[in-house]
């Protein structure tokens, strides 16, 4: 029959310039730089959330298409890395298992986040995301024997 719907298809398109960029810097305790990473987002406005799970997905790719130049300062660190690393063969790594590890380490504060030098606590907290923003990630380490 012609003239017939069988399917309805949709799109969304979003115009890379009409994205925003995050470079995301992991720092040390004493303020020097470890790693950058840069993260683009449709939104103006996002959550910690997002930013902490587009993080990971970002990094899980990064992960997946480059293993031997994958940084371990990372926050996305699948258990096995060293024998992958010395097997030279990229293995499946779940992305919502290192999404749920990551939300559990920032609530038990295993790492926080600065935007603009303040330090946010909620992953509901919402910020701006635009090139005057400044992000950085300090991933904290246990004492041993302490």
């Amino acid at each position: 029959m012609i003239g017939k719907v069988v399917s309805k298809m949709s799109f969304n398109y979003i115009n890379l310039r009409d994205m925003n960029t995050l470079i995301i810097k992991d720092e040390a305790i004493s303020g020097k730089v470890l790693h950058k990473i840069s993260i683009k987002f449709g939104n103006e406005y996002i959550t910690v959330k997002e930013l902490i799970v587009k993080r990971i997905e970002k990094e899980v790719e990064r992960y997946k298409n480059n293993l031997s130049s994958y940084n371990t300062k990372c926050l996305v660190l699948p258990n096995d890395l060293e024998k992958r690393l010395n097997n030279k063969s990229p293995q499946p790594v779940d992305v919502e298992k290192q999404v749920y590890v990551a939300l559990e380490a920032f609530k038990n504060n295993g790492f926080f986040i600065l935007i603009d030098d303040e330090q946010v606590d909620q992953l509901e907290q919402k910020f701006l995301v635009d090139e005057s923003t400044h992000v950085s990630f300090i991933k904290l380490t246990p004492l041993v024997g302490g």
